[in-house]
């Protein structure tokens, strides 16, 4: 971050932690969503023709099996909430690098110890949002959803 310090690596890893995930999601999502509109847009052309019922159907089964996994893994939601958590860590490492904001006219050590508090405040946040979405899939599925 400084020169005289050494790098909160705390931060680097979570930044570097948010960014890999919401990629991967944000990947996973699209790959999924294409496969599940090119099955879906052939559905009524190969219905069309005549004999292939049967891949008609497969194409069907494909779009809902593309769309449960969708559902079931949360790649677009994942995604999003990933990515911002991942610029809310860089937007505090920016602030503090250029001392403005919450960081302005601290000294150094009162600086470096806002920063850990507001880093740990973003991850606290994104775990309580973790446990908030596991409880909310939980009662989805006792009750039948």
């Amino acid at each position: 971050m400084t020169e005289a310090r050494v790098p909160y690596q705390r931060l680097e890893d979570q930044i570097a932690w948010f960014d890999r995930r919401s990629s991967h999601h944000q990947r996973w999502y699209r790959r999924l969503k294409v496969l599940s509109i090119a099955a879906a847009a052939l559905v009524p052309l190969v219905s069309g023709l005549g004999g292939y019922a049967f891949l008609a159907g497969a194409l069907g089964v494909v779009v809902v099996v593309v769309e449960g996994l969708l559902h079931i893994n949360q790649h677009y939601d994942h995604w999003i909430r990933y990515r911002a958590t991942c610029e809310s860590l860089r937007r505090e490492k920016y602030l503090y690098l250029a001392g403005s904001a919450r960081y302005a006219g601290l000294l150094e050590e009162a600086a470096f110890q806002q920063l850990a508090a507001n880093v740990e405040a973003i991850l606290a946040r994104e775990g309580d949002d973790w446990i908030a979405t596991l409880r909310s899939q939980d009662e989805r599925q006792a009750d039948g959803g």
